[in-house]
Protein backbone atom coordinates (compact mmCIF):
# COMPACT_ATOMS: atom_id res chain seq x y z
CA UNK A 1 0.00 0.00 0.00
CA UNK A 2 1.05 3.59 -0.31
CA UNK A 3 3.26 4.56 2.58
CA UNK A 4 1.84 7.61 4.29
CA UNK A 5 3.89 7.00 7.41
CA UNK A 6 7.00 8.25 5.60
CA UNK A 7 7.72 11.84 4.64
CA UNK A 8 7.17 12.46 0.92
CA UNK A 9 10.14 13.05 -1.34
CA UNK A 10 10.76 15.87 -3.82
CA UNK A 11 10.19 14.86 -7.43
CA UNK A 12 13.21 16.66 -8.89
CA UNK A 13 15.51 15.31 -6.19
CA UNK A 14 14.54 11.74 -7.05
CA UNK A 15 14.97 12.53 -10.75
CA UNK A 16 18.45 13.87 -10.04
CA UNK A 17 19.26 10.73 -8.04
CA UNK A 18 18.13 8.65 -11.01
CA UNK A 19 20.50 10.65 -13.24
CA UNK A 20 23.37 10.04 -10.81
CA UNK A 21 22.49 6.32 -10.77
CA UNK A 22 22.57 6.36 -14.58
CA UNK A 23 26.06 7.89 -14.45
CA UNK A 24 27.23 5.25 -11.96
CA UNK A 25 25.94 2.48 -14.25
CA UNK A 26 27.69 4.07 -17.24
CA UNK A 27 30.92 4.39 -15.27
CA UNK A 28 30.57 0.74 -14.23
CA UNK A 29 30.38 -0.32 -17.86
CA UNK A 30 33.31 1.88 -18.83
CA UNK A 31 35.66 1.58 -15.83
CA UNK A 32 34.89 -1.16 -13.31
CA UNK A 33 31.76 -3.10 -12.34
CA UNK A 34 32.67 -2.68 -8.67
CA UNK A 35 31.12 0.80 -8.86
CA UNK A 36 27.75 -0.96 -8.82
CA UNK A 37 28.45 -1.47 -5.12
CA UNK A 38 27.55 2.19 -4.63
CA UNK A 39 24.07 1.45 -5.98
CA UNK A 40 23.77 -1.62 -3.77
CA UNK A 41 24.31 0.57 -0.70
CA UNK A 42 22.02 3.34 -1.93
CA UNK A 43 19.28 0.88 -2.83
CA UNK A 44 19.60 -0.78 0.57
CA UNK A 45 19.39 2.46 2.53
CA UNK A 46 16.73 4.22 0.43
CA UNK A 47 14.68 1.10 -0.26
CA UNK A 48 14.60 -0.56 3.13
CA UNK A 49 15.37 2.21 5.64
CA UNK A 50 14.06 5.33 3.90
CA UNK A 51 15.15 8.22 1.72
CA UNK A 52 15.68 10.59 4.60
CA UNK A 53 18.16 8.20 6.22
CA UNK A 54 20.36 8.38 3.11
CA UNK A 55 23.05 11.05 3.53
CA UNK A 56 23.23 11.72 -0.22
CA UNK A 57 19.46 12.21 -0.45
CA UNK A 58 19.51 14.65 2.46
CA UNK A 59 22.29 16.68 0.83
CA UNK A 60 20.54 16.78 -2.55
CA UNK A 61 17.20 17.67 -0.94
CA UNK A 62 18.77 20.62 0.93
CA UNK A 63 20.53 21.89 -2.19
CA UNK A 64 17.43 21.62 -4.37
CA UNK A 65 15.17 23.19 -1.71
CA UNK A 66 17.55 26.13 -1.24
CA UNK A 67 17.56 26.84 -4.96
CA UNK A 68 13.83 26.29 -5.44
CA UNK A 69 14.40 23.33 -7.77
CA UNK A 70 12.82 20.63 -5.61
CA UNK A 71 9.62 20.17 -7.63
CA UNK A 72 6.53 18.65 -6.09
CA UNK A 73 6.18 16.18 -3.25
CA UNK A 74 5.67 12.51 -4.15
CA UNK A 75 4.77 9.49 -2.07
CA UNK A 76 7.90 7.83 -0.74
CA UNK A 77 6.44 4.30 -0.74
CA UNK A 78 6.62 3.89 -4.50
CA UNK A 79 10.12 5.37 -4.60
CA UNK A 80 11.20 2.99 -1.83
CA UNK A 81 9.93 0.09 -3.93
CA UNK A 82 11.95 1.40 -6.90
CA UNK A 83 15.04 1.54 -4.70
CA UNK A 84 14.47 -2.05 -3.59
CA UNK A 85 14.58 -3.00 -7.27
CA UNK A 86 17.76 -0.91 -7.61
CA UNK A 87 19.27 -2.82 -4.69
CA UNK A 88 18.35 -6.20 -6.14
CA UNK A 89 19.55 -5.47 -9.69
CA UNK A 90 22.80 -3.90 -8.47
CA UNK A 91 23.44 -6.81 -6.13
CA UNK A 92 22.89 -9.30 -8.97
CA UNK A 93 25.32 -7.30 -11.10
CA UNK A 94 28.03 -7.22 -8.43
CA UNK A 95 27.65 -10.90 -7.55
CA UNK A 96 27.69 -11.95 -11.21
CA UNK A 97 30.88 -9.97 -11.77
CA UNK A 98 32.46 -11.39 -8.62
CA UNK A 99 31.72 -14.88 -9.95
CA UNK A 100 33.42 -14.02 -13.24
CA UNK A 101 30.29 -13.88 -15.38
CA UNK A 102 29.76 -11.33 -18.13
CA UNK A 103 26.04 -11.40 -17.32
CA UNK A 104 26.67 -8.55 -14.84
CA UNK A 105 26.18 -6.16 -17.76
CA UNK A 106 22.51 -7.10 -18.24
CA UNK A 107 21.15 -5.72 -14.95
CA UNK A 108 23.48 -2.73 -15.34
CA UNK A 109 22.06 -1.88 -18.76
CA UNK A 110 18.49 -2.50 -17.59
CA UNK A 111 19.10 -0.06 -14.74
CA UNK A 112 20.43 2.46 -17.25
CA UNK A 113 17.20 2.17 -19.25
CA UNK A 114 14.95 2.55 -16.20
CA UNK A 115 16.95 5.41 -14.70
CA UNK A 116 16.86 7.20 -18.05
CA UNK A 117 13.07 6.88 -18.10
CA UNK A 118 13.00 8.41 -14.61
CA UNK A 119 15.35 11.34 -15.08
CA UNK A 120 14.40 12.19 -18.65
CA UNK A 121 10.64 11.64 -18.58
CA UNK A 122 9.77 11.34 -14.87
CA UNK A 123 8.43 7.85 -15.60
CA UNK A 124 9.21 5.41 -12.82
CA UNK A 125 8.56 1.88 -14.08
CA UNK A 126 8.81 0.36 -10.59
CA UNK A 127 6.42 3.01 -9.24
CA UNK A 128 3.92 2.11 -11.97
CA UNK A 129 4.14 -1.59 -11.07
CA UNK A 130 3.77 -0.64 -7.40
CA UNK A 131 0.61 1.35 -8.13
CA UNK A 132 -0.84 -1.36 -10.39
CA UNK A 133 -0.27 -4.01 -7.72
CA UNK A 134 -2.30 -2.06 -5.18
CA UNK A 135 -5.08 -1.33 -7.65
CA UNK A 136 -5.42 -5.03 -8.45
CA UNK A 137 -4.82 -6.23 -4.88
CA UNK A 138 -6.03 -3.47 -2.57
CA UNK A 139 -5.03 -3.84 1.08
CA UNK A 140 -7.66 -5.07 3.48
CA UNK A 141 -8.79 -2.46 5.95
CA UNK A 142 -10.09 -3.29 9.41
Amino acid sequence: MLRFDLPPVWSNVTRWEAFVNFLVCAASLYFTPWLMGILVVQGLVRGFIGHYKCPAHRVWARIFEARGWAGKKENAGAKMFANKILFLASLVSVVAYALGSDIWRIPCIVLMVFTTLEWAFSFCAACSVYGLWYRVFPPRMG
